[in-house]
This record gives C-alpha cells, structure tokens and sequence, in this order.
C-alpha cells in the first residue's frame, strides 16, 4: 500500500492592509471636504432663505392679527413695530380719540394697547427687516424705479404703524425683510382689502415674484 502523504494548503503569502486602509480613508476624507465645500454657498442660501421665509410668514400673520381684531371689536388700531431692543417686538393698539393710531398717542397712554408686546420669533441674525448689500433693489409697486430711503424697511404711507378699520381696510404698506447676504423679502399690504402678498427677490434676480 502507498503511504499517503499529508495533505498541504498552499500557503498564501498576505501584505499588511494598515497602510493601504489608512491611505483609502485619507483620500475619502479629503473627497468629502472637497465635496462640502463647493455645496457650503449653496447651503448658506438655502438657509437665508429658509430663514427670512419664516420671518415673512410670521409677519404675515401678525398683520392678519390686527386685521382681525379690527373686524372682530369694530374699532380702528394700529400694528406697531418696535425695533430699539435686541429683537424686533409688536402689538396692537386701539385709536382712544378718533384720530387713528399715532405714535405720540401711544406713547401718552391715549391709544391703548390691546395685546402685550410679543417679541417676532422668527428674526435673528438671518433673518431681520432691512435691506441685503449692494444696490438698491427695484420698486415693488414701481419696478421702472429702484427704492430709496434704505434705512427705512418698515413703511406704511409716512408711518410705520399698518392701520386697520372696522371694515377690514388697510394703509398700504410694505415691510422689508433681508437674511443680510443674499435675499430680499417683501412683506405688502393691500389698501383695499388688508390682504398681504409676500413677494421674493433672489440672488442677483432683477425682479420680484
């Protein structure tokens, strides 16, 4: 009988893998920068826009808030804006002597206050009213023309205060929002009605939509 042989595997010489994992993570790493990178103004856009949406969309209800009591209680008031603290606040004040609501009444006490002073939740540092860097954008009421008195975003006639009658009309105004980099919002308020529109300028668009 033939003696049988042990049975060898064939040995199979392996490399060391370390440096080559190493390697392969290292040039991973340095795609997923590169990839983040070139989408971070993307990114940032996205999210100016995002935010100043949200503080349009909170504007817009604030506005229909005074429309409402107006409608609700048959008296004529005011929306207010406040702008001297570290957040943009509101409220609503009713007209005491038939003279609509005036900013020196409201401060002497003769048109009331009818809801606290609420802060605008939505406002910070993307999100604010203003006017975004560079040149003035066009009129929204008048494109031919491109808006003046750019310290100014809040503008309701000569006032800043959007007053509302019993029958649900309005002063004709518009409010100015901006994230500070690339977008301009504008907040407008019918006359006739009291109805708001929002309309939107983008980077480098030369018109409102």
């Amino acid at each position: 009988m033939r003696s049988q042989e042990p049975h060898h595997q064939p040995i199979v010489a392996t490399r060391p893998t370390t440096g080559y994992q190493i390697l392969e993570l290292t040039v991973a790493l340095a795609l997923a920068g590169f990839v983040a990178l070139l989408g971070t103004p993307t990114l940032m856009r996205a999210s100016g826009r995002l935010r100043v949406d949200g503080a349009a969309r909170e504007l817009a209800s604030v506005l229909h808030q005074a429309r409402s009591y107006a409608v609700l209680h048959s008296t004529h008031v005011g929306l207010k804006f406040f702008l001297d603290g570290p957040q943009p606040t509101w409220a609503i004040f009713r007209d005491g002597d038939d003279d609509g609501v005036r900013s020196d009444d409201i401060v002497s006490g003769v048109d009331p206050a009818v809801t606290p002073v609420r802060p605008l939740q939505s406002f910070g540092a993307r999100a604010g009213f203003g006017f975004r860097p560079g040149d003035p954008p066009p009129d929204p009421g008048h494109p031919s023309r491109v808006l003046d008195r750019l310290d100014d975003p809040i503008r309701f006639n000569n006032s800043d205060i959007a007053s509302y009658s019993p029958l649900g009309t309005s002063t004709p105004g518009t409010l100015y929002l901006t994230d500070g980099r690339d977008w301009q919002l504008a907040v407008r308020v019918n006359g006739r009605n009291g109805r708001v529109r929002i309309l939107t300028l983008g980077p480098s668009e030369e018109a409102w939509h």
